[in-house]
């Protein structure tokens, strides 16, 4: 029996792909997803939709390079648009600072000091807008869930490849 739907069994246990994300997002992160998938609808898939359109019209289909490839790219398109609808339906933006700041919680802004005396700057976000270049660290990493709760001066210290690492907490703030 052919069936479109027919894949490659996965133990649900071990697909990344049934890995718990926490659904928390900040306001600048729920913006950003918002924003891409506004673009994808109404910039990328017309544009696209237009280019198979005319792709099409020159005829044989089986053999035409650019139909295949503008139609991949209209697939992929539109598989991120209904990701992102999923997702923006499932997360919950925290758009409130927390009763106490003194203390590290979602969206706080880390100022940390490794034992080697290097110093990093870090803000916990949501793993959709999590992106370590630009200093923001998903909530579900160690680092993240072992400064959860920390105050200033606090020491923390994470298991990482590398081995234990300790961390000071020089300042804590909610931008």
């Amino acid at each position: 029996m052919k069936g479109r739907n027919m894949q490659r069994w996965r133990d649900p246990k071990k697909d990344p792909r049934n890995e718990r994300k926490t659904n928390l997002i900040t306001p600048e992160g729920y913006q950003a997803l918002e924003d891409e998938r506004n673009y994808l609808w109404k910039v990328r898939h017309p544009e696209l939709a237009q280019k198979v359109q005319e792709a099409a019209a020159q005829g044989d289909r089986s053999e035409n390079a650019d139909y295949t490839y503008n139609k991949q790219l209209l697939n992929k398109t539109l598989g991120r648009i209904r990701f992102l609808d999923k997702r923006l339906d499932a997360l919950t933006v925290v758009d409130q600072k927390p009763e106490d700041q003194t203390r590290i919680f979602f969206s706080a802004q880390v100022e940390l000091e490794r034992e080697d005396g290097e110093l990093m700057t870090l803000r916990i976000v949501g793993p959709d807008e999590a992106d370590l270049k630009q200093g923001r660290i998903n909530i579900d990493s160690p680092l993240a869930r072992a400064l959860l709760g920390k105050s200033l001066d606090d020491e923390v210290r994470v298991q990482t490849p590398e081995g234990e690492q300790i961390y000071y907490v020089l300042d804590i703030c909610y931008p």
